[in-house]
C-alpha cells in the first residue's frame, strides 16, 4: 500500500506567478509537464553493451562510445507489429519475447498477446492465439512458460507443442504460477514461478484461495465493462478473493516440475499452513531451490534450502525482529556467483544494512553498517567483489548509489550530482544508467562508469522541459526540519511563492501520504498541480513523520499497532508550526492526501479539531479492519491481538468532532482500498449531522483515472480548496 499515494498524485510545487510567468491551467498541470524517459534499456551478455526499445526497434548501443552497434529487429518490418509495449531477450540473445498490447489485471499483472523473434533465423511468430500472462523464456532459450487460466503452460520453441504444467487451476479457487491479490498488492510480485539456472525445471507456487472470503464490486453500466456491445439493466458485479484484516488466507504450497521427466514434486515447507511465501528463488546450484517462508505476523523470515534430488528440505538462515521485517528485506536476497555466499539486509544494528553469509546461512560480517541507510542492493561484481546500492544522500531527503568492496571497506559515492538518484546496472555491473533528478531539475539520465559512477554520456536531459517550466515560473522547493511537541525533529518541505512577500498571510495546503516506511520529503523533481495552487496564491508544505522511512528501525517503527496515532500528532504540529512563521495565516491550513494520505487527511480533520480548516481525503481506508490481511498485520498486528487500537485510530470512531470544510472523494469500483470505507465514514458524518461533500466516480479503481475523470477529480479539488481556504 505504501507505493500508492505518489502515482496518483500529479504534484510539486511552485509559486504565485511574477508578472512575466505563464498561467498554469489544470489541464497542462495534469498533462502539460511530463519529462522523458529512457524505457525499455536491457544490459546484454558482453558488458558492454546494452539495447533500447526506440522507435519500434530494439537497437544495440555501446555503453563506451554511445554509438548505435545495430538494430537487432524493426518490428514494423520484420514482424509486421507497428507497437511494442515491452520485450525481454533469452540468454543467449538467440530469442526476443514481446508482447504489442495488454489488459491490466490488478496495480501491475495483465494479459498480453505475445510474440517470439528468433534473431537468427528473423522469423516471427506469436506465441499462442489468446492472451496469456507472465511469459518468460527458458534460459535455454528452447521454451517459453506462461499462465493462461490459473495454470502455467510451457511451449516448446522447435516443435511449437504446448503442454500444461498443472490444469487444475480455477477462478477464485486455484491460482498457479502468479500470485493472489494480495501477495500481488503487498509483496509486490506478479511471477509465482521460476526456471531453474539450466533451464530444466520450473519451480512455482500454488495459491489455494478457497476458503478467502470474496468481494463484489458492481460497475454501474449499461454496456458490460469486459464485453464491447452487450448491454444490460443491471450492473455488472465482478468477484474476487480479497481477505482483509484477521481474515483467512491462501493456503499455498511450492512444487517443482521437471521439464525432461513431465513429473512434479511439492517442497516440504512445514506443517503450518498459516504462514507466507513471499518469494522462491534458485541458488547457484541448480538441484537446490530456495523458499522464504515468513509467519503470519511477519516479524520472521526464514530461508528453507529444497534439494531437488535428494527431495529434503532444511532452513538455513532466520531473521526475526520484535515487530516486523518488510517485504523489501525479503527481495534483497541475491545469491553470489561463487555459489557459496549470498548478501542480504536486516537491520540488526538499529539501521538497514547489509551483511555477507555463507550459505549454511552463518554471517561473515557486515559489508555496511550504521547510518546512512540502505535502500535497495543494486548488483554485485563478481569479479572486483563489490556490492552496489542505492542509499540515503546526504540529507535524508536525498539518495545516491554506493559501492563498497564485499568485505565491508571502501565504501564509495559513485553519485556525483545531490538529489534522487536511481540505477539499473549493466552485466557483472561494468556499467550503470543513472536516473537523477532533484527539486529543481526533471530527469537526467545518463550512462556511467562503475569505477568512479562518473558519467559519459548523457541518454536524455529533458532541457526542453526544464526550459518549458521556466517560464511558468520555475520548481522550488526549500527543505528544513522542524521540532515537534514530543521533541523529535521532523523532514518537511514548503514551496513559497515566486514574488513572495514575508509581510503577507498566506493559506497553507499540507500534503502528505506518511504511511509506514514511505517518503514524500524527497529531493526529486515534481512539477504540476501544486504548482497552479501556488500560482494562486497558496503555500504547499509537506512532512514525513514518524513512521517513515530512512531514519532508522525505531522512528520506521515507532507507529506499530498504532497507525494514525502518532502521525496525527506530528501533523497537527507541523500545522501549529506553520501557523508560527508570520507569512502564514494560522487560520487558513489546508490538508490533502491520498489513500493512506487519504486516512491521514480525514484524522487530522477529526481527531485535531479547529486545526485545519480544510481537509481533502482520496480513496482513505477510514478502518484498517476493512483493510487487506499483509498490509495492515504487518504493522498493526491481528485484529484478535489489538481490536482496540484498530477502532481507536479510526477516523470514523471521531466524525462527531469534525470542524471546518471536509472533501471526501472515493472510487465505485476500487478493487484496493474498497469504496466501503468512505461510504461507512459518509454515514458516520451524515450520523454525527456533519456538513460535508462527497464526490464518487463511477467505475473507477484506486486511480481514479480514464477519459475526463482525472481533469474531473482535480477541477473539483481545486475549486473546493479555492472556495474554502
Amino acid at each position: 500500500m505504501k507505493k500508492l499515494l505518489i502515482f496518483f498524485i500529479i504534484t510539486t510545487f511552485l509559486g504565485a506567478a511574477n508578472a512575466q510567468d505563464k498561467e498554469i491551467t489544470l489541464e497542462k498541470a495534469l498533462s502539460g509537464f511530463r519529462p522523458q524517459y529512457v524505457t525499455g534499456i536491457t544490459p546484454m551478455k558482453n558488458q558492454n553493451s546494452y539495447s533500447v526499445l526506440e522507435n519500434n526497434c530494439i537497437v544495440k548501443y555501446s555503453y563506451q562510445t554511445g554509438l548505435a552497434e545495430e538494430t537487432i529487429v524493426n518490428f514494423s518490418r520484420n514482424c509486421n507489429i507497428n507497437y511494442v509495449v515491452d520485450y525481454e531477450l533469452s540468454k543467449d540473445e538467440t530469442k526476443i519475447l514481446f508482447y504489442t498490447d495488454y489488459n491490466p489485471i490488478y496495480r501491475n499483472s495483465f494479459s498480453a498477446e505475445y510474440y517470439i523473434y528468433d534473431t537468427i533465423t528473423k522469423n516471427c511468430s506469436q506465441l499462442t492465439d489468446s492472451e496469456v500472462e507472465l511469459a518468460t523464456i527458458n534460459p535455454d532459450s528452447k521454451n517459453v512458460a506462461f499462465v493462461y487460466q490459473n495454470n502455467i503452460y510451457l511451449k516448446d520453441l522447435e516443435t511449437e507443442k504446448i503442454t500444461a504444467i498443472t490444469t487444475d487451476g480455477q477462478i477464485n479457487k486455484i491460482i498457479n504460477g502468479r500470485p493472489d491479490w494480495v501477495y500481488e498488492e503487498e509483496f509486490g510480485f506478479t511471477k509465482a514461478f521460476e526456471f531453474s539456472p539450466d533451464g530444466k525445471k520450473i519451480a512455482y507456487i500454488k495459491f489455494d484461495e478457497s476458503n478467502v472470503e470474496s468481494f463484489d464490486i458492481q460497475y454501474y453500466s449499461s454496456l458490460h465493462p469486459l464485453k464491447y456491445n452487450s448491454y444490460q439493466a443491471y450492473p455488472y458485479i465482478y468477484t474476487y478473493k480479497y481477505p482483509k484484516a484477521g481474515q483467512n488466507n491462501s493456503i499455498v504450497s511450492v512444487n517443482i516440475y521437471d521439464i525432461e521427466t513431465k513429473q512434479t514434486q511439492t517442497a516440504d515447507i512445514g506443517t503450518e499452513t498459516d504462514i507466507y511465501i513471499p518469494r522462491i528463488c534458485w541458488t547457484q546450484d541448480p538441484e537446490k531451490l530456495c523458499i522464504a517462508r515468513m509467519n503470519r505476523l511477519q516479524n520472521k523470515l526464514e530461508l528453507i534450502e529444497y534439494n531437488t534430488k535428494t527431495k529434503n528440505s532444511k532452513v538455513f538462515y532466520t531473521q526475526t525482529e520484535e515487530k516486523y521485517i518488510e517485504d523489501d528485506i525479503v527481495k534483497s536476497l541475491t545469491f553470489l556467483p561463487d555459489g557459496k555466499t549470498f548478501i542480504i539486509l536486516s537491520e540488526q544494528d538499529g539501521y538497514r544494512n547489509i551483511y555477507l553469509h555463507s550459505i549454511d546461512g552463518k554471517q561473515i560480517n557486515a559489508v555496511t553498517s550504521g547510518s546512512p541507510e540502505v535502500i535497495k542492493i543494486n548488483g554485485y561484481d563478481s569479479e572486483n567483489k563489490t556490492v552496489f546500492f542505492t542509499g540515503v544522500g546526504k540529507n535524508e531527503w536525498q539518495t545516491s548509489i554506493y559501492k563498497v568492496e564485499l568485505s565491508g571497506k571502501k565504501r564509495t559515492n559513485l553519485s556525483t550530482r545531490q538529489g534522487t538518484n536511481e540505477a539499473e546496472f549493466g552485466t557483472n555491473c561494468k556499467y550503470f544508467i543513472n536516473f537523477f533528478s532533484n527539486a529543481t531539475t526533471p530527469y537526467m539520465i545518463t550512462v556511467n562508469r562503475s569505477t568512479d559512477g562518473q558519467g559519459i554520456r548523457r541518454l536524455q536531459s529533458n532541457f526542453d522541459l526544464k526550459e518549458k517550466t521556466d517560464e511558468y515560473g520555475g520548481a522550488h522547493k526549500d527543505f528544513f526540519t522542524f521540532p515537534t511537541s514530543s521533541g523529535i525533529k521532523l523532514n518537511a518541505w514548503i514551496i513559497k511563492p515566486n514574488n513572495f512577500d514575508s509581510t503577507k498571510k498566506y493559506p497553507v495546503l499540507t500534503v502528505g501520504y506518511n504511511g509506514p516506511n514511505y517518503n514524500m520529503v524527497t529531493d526529486e523533481w515534481e512539477f504540476g498541480w501544486h504548482q497552479m495552487l501556488a500560482q494562486k496564491g497558496i503555500i504547499v508544505a509537506c512532512c514525513d513523520t514518524r513512521g517513515t522511512g530512512r531514519r532508522g528501525k525505531n522512528f520506521r517503527k515507532c507507529t506499530y499497532e498504532q497507525l494514525g496515532n502518532l502521525e496525527t500528532q506530528d501533523l497537527a504540529d507541523f500545522a501549529k508550526y506553520l501557523a508560527q512563521q508570520n507569512f502564514i495565516d494560522g487560520n487558513r491550513i489546508g490538508i490533502w492526501g491520498w489513500s493512506y494520505g487519504g486516512f491521514m487527511a480525514a484524522n487530522a480533520m477529526m481527531r485535531t479539531p479547529g486545526i485545519f480548516k480544510l481537509g481533502i481525503a482520496v480513496a482513505p481506508v477510514t478502518n484498517w479492519l476493512l483493510y487487506d490481511n499483509i498490509y495492515t498485520e504487518r504493522y498493526m498486528n491481528l485484529p484478535q491481538n489489538n481490536y482496540l487500537n484498530y477502532n481507536y485510530n479510526s477516523p470514523l470512531k471521531y466524525a462527531s468532532n469534525l470542524e471546518g470544510k471536509f472533501l471526501l472523494i472515493t472510487g465505485s469500483a476500487d478493487d484496493n482500498v474498497h469504496p466501503q470505507n468512505s461510504l461507512l465514514l459518509n454515514e458516520a458524518l451524515v450520523q454525527a449531522d456533519k456538513d460535508f461533500d462527497f464526490m464518487q466516480y463511477t467505475n473507477k479503481n484506486h486511480g481514479i483515472y480514464g477519459g475526463n475523470t482525472r481533469l474531473h477529480l482535480y477541477k473539483k479539488m481545486t475549486e473546493f480548496i479555492l472556495n474554502n481556504l
